[in-house]
């Protein structure tokens, strides 16, 4: 089984912006999302991926990804959607001996800019950034899932 151990937390100020490794623009909608599983299309500068993610247990969760066709995948959006999606810009930022991934995002999102670090095991350490304010890892309304009915400017 494959397992995702992330830590999520709110981006304070631009200071990771000397450290980006790469960026990628996303966008993404939910084809499923229930209490234990939600089923992801997304599309990342031509490169389609189905991801399908197990309800959260404290910061770990099972994650499974495919490739899929592009073609496929703009389908799944237009046709097994209601049309909303989640635009955001990816980057890959290091820290330390980590690369994490900051989403600033688009749209109904605007403003909302979030980093998360993968770790190894729960109490794997790491190294925090300066730009990293308040972990927010726990917190569903920062859930991408949560993010496309409940988005970040109607809070």
């Amino acid at each position: 089984m494959a397992i995702e151990i992330e830590r999520k937390f709110l981006v304070i100020n631009n200071n990771w912006k000397a450290h980006v490794v790469s960026s990628a623009s996303l966008k993404q909608a939910y084809l499923a999302t229930q209490p234990k599983v939600t089923i992801r299309v997304r599309i990342a500068d031509g490169i389609a991926q189905l991801n399908i993610k197990g309800a959260t247990s404290g910061i770990s969760r099972s994650e499974y990804e495919y490739d899929i066709p592009p073609a496929d995948a703009e389908e799944m959006l237009s046709q097994m959607t209601d049309g909303t999606v989640i635009e955001k810009q990816r980057f890959k930022v290091r820290c330390g001996e980590h690369v994490w991934d900051l989403d600033v995002f688009h749209g109904d999102n605007q403003g909302l800019v979030v980093a998360e670090v993968e770790l190894a095991s729960e109490d794997a350490p790491f190294e925090m950034p300066d730009w990293a304010g308040d972990e927010v890892s726990g917190d569903t309304r920062y859930y991408n899932a949560s993010l496309i009915t409940h988005p970040y400017n109607t809070w």
